[in-house]
């Protein structure tokens, strides 16, 4: 195993890894939208959040020598559901076919009040 750590993605806030590649294998940890340089999350909605969250995952694919092409399955967390039109739309700009694999759940509740969050894992 190694980890995968970059400083263009906002550092874990808690005993884990940015990224762990294994097997030919990147298993990215979920993303908050959160901005690297300023520390906060976007000004606006999921939408703005979205964005952020998949723009960290890719940096971190980056990092680990591969990107967004190469994801196969994603996990969306939303804190409300009815924001998954606006995420899904975001997202789509993102991925292209084949799509990777996807969930997508609500949850109760987010770290620092995110209203989504995202996990990626791609092949190298």
């Amino acid at each position: 195993m190694k980890t995968i750590h970059t400083d263009k993605a906002p550092a874990a806030i808690g005993p884990y890894s940015q990224a762990i590649e294994a097997n030919g294998f990147v298993f990215a940890s979920g993303q908050l939208p959160i901005d690297p340089s300023t520390g906060l999350f976007p000004k606006g909605g999921v939408a703005e959040q979205t964005r952020q969250s998949i723009l960290n995952a890719e940096n971190i694919l980056q990092a680990a020598g591969t990107d967004l092409k190469h994801v196969v399955k994603t996990t969306v967390y939303l804190a409300n559901m009815a924001d998954f039109g606006a995420m899904n739309e975001v997202y789509s700009q993102f991925f292209s076919e084949p799509y990777p694999a996807r969930s997508a759940v609500a949850v109760r509740e987010l770290p620092k009040g995110a209203l989504v969050e995202i996990e990626v894992l791609a092949a190298k």
